[in-house]
């Protein structure tokens, strides 16, 4: 009898994730619209331009995401959020997913019940100074001013790295990317610390980036991505198997310009099947079978987003390092199309 009730509970509770489970992918293709929580402003991430259209590195995955789902990169309502703002916009279901420099942590991950896809960004924390300071290591900033934005790793990070190296600091809060900006050209702090590549990204907006410099220490490891809510494990596939069709892209050769053409068929049962001309890989996923081609032709594959956005030819200037495919002795690697 125990044994009964419990196989029936499973049943019911099966029952119930399963409906929680096609609840975001149902709810978007009924709004026709895709709710994505970016920052509130980080050139070459997240940012609008002079017309008020939103572009950037993680911008771009969304735009997959709503052309893979809803067939249409543009199908997508940006809502930009705080650090402070973030998570609980997410697990209120004011957007379907975040994409803006997040890092997977354990407590993100169990606590907070968040489910991160993947990574599309490895990074690591870092400080930048004014030149005029003659500083050439954070381990010179004892008793430095530092802004640093709230309810991120980056506070712990830095508490951390400075206790270990036994000098002290005194933290200047801020809320989000512009007002750390802000307090730091105007004085109000000596050093401003965040994630490596979000300060070349604040640098190169400066009107003279060459009086700042980025110091050399990475104190920390911060694996960004993207992330939807706990119990959403069929929208969680989604949005998960969406960067990896970027990623293997960029593997393969399949291209923004290239992918109407490959789509015809190759002699690759991957790029087929990526593609959608071989097996039934979008009718597992819910949807149609062009998904991921839709998905690379938003803007690019995994290489191009990248160049384009933050790369060498960008204000930005960010080198692939780590974030190159593991083929060219990086991290990034995505599972088999299969």
């Amino acid at each position: 009898m125990k044994k009964t009730v419990f196989l029936g509970a499973l049943t019911v509770a099966g029952l119930v994730a399963g409906a929680a489970a096609a609840s975001t992918l149902d709810d978007v293709k009924a709004r026709g619209k895709l709710n994505c929580g970016v920052s509130t402003g980080l050139v070459g991430f997240a940012s609008p331009d002079a017309n008020g259209r939103w572009e950037g590195y993680d911008v771009a995955v969304c735009r997959a995401v709503a052309a893979a789902v809803l067939g249409d990169k543009d199908a997508v309502e940006f809502v930009p959020l705080s650090s402070k703002t973030r998570f609980t916009a997410l697990n209120s279901g004011e957007v379907d997913m975040l994409a803006r420099n997040t890092t997977w942590t354990l407590s993100r991950d169990v606590d907070l019940k968040m489910e991160f896809v993947g990574v599309n960004y490895y990074d690591g924390q870092g400080f930048m100074v004014p030149k005029s300071l003659g500083v050439t290591s954070a381990k010179d900033l004892d008793g430095a001013t530092i802004c640093v934005q709230v309810g991120t790793t980056t506070e712990l990070n830095l508490a951390d790295y400075f206790r270990a190296n036994n000098i002290s600091y005194e933290p200047v809060p801020v809320e989000n990317n512009a007002e750390s900006q802000q307090q730091y050209l105007s004085g109000a702090c000596d050093t401003l610390t965040t994630d490596r590549s979000a300060l070349a990204a604040t640098r190169a907006a400066f009107e003279k980036p060459d009086d700042h410099v980025v110091l050399p220490e990475i104190v920390s490891k911060e694996p960004l991505g993207p992330l939807v809510r706990h119990g959403d494990n069929a929208w969680g596939d989604i949005v998960r198997w969406t960067l990896n069709a970027l990623i293997s892209a960029e593997e393969f050769g399949i291209t923004a310009a290239n992918a109407d053409e490959l789509a015809k068929g190759t002699g690759n049962p991957e790029i087929n099947r990526i593609l959608g001309t071989e097996g039934t890989l979008g009718e597992m996923l819910g949807l149609d079978a062009g998904w991921a081609k839709a998905a690379i032709k938003a803007s690019g594959n995994f290489g191009e987003i990248f160049e384009a956005n933050v790369g060498e030819s960008t204000p930005i200037g960010l080198s692939r390092g780590l974030n190159a495919l593991w083929t060219d002795g990086g991290l990034i690697y995505s599972p088999p199309f299969r």
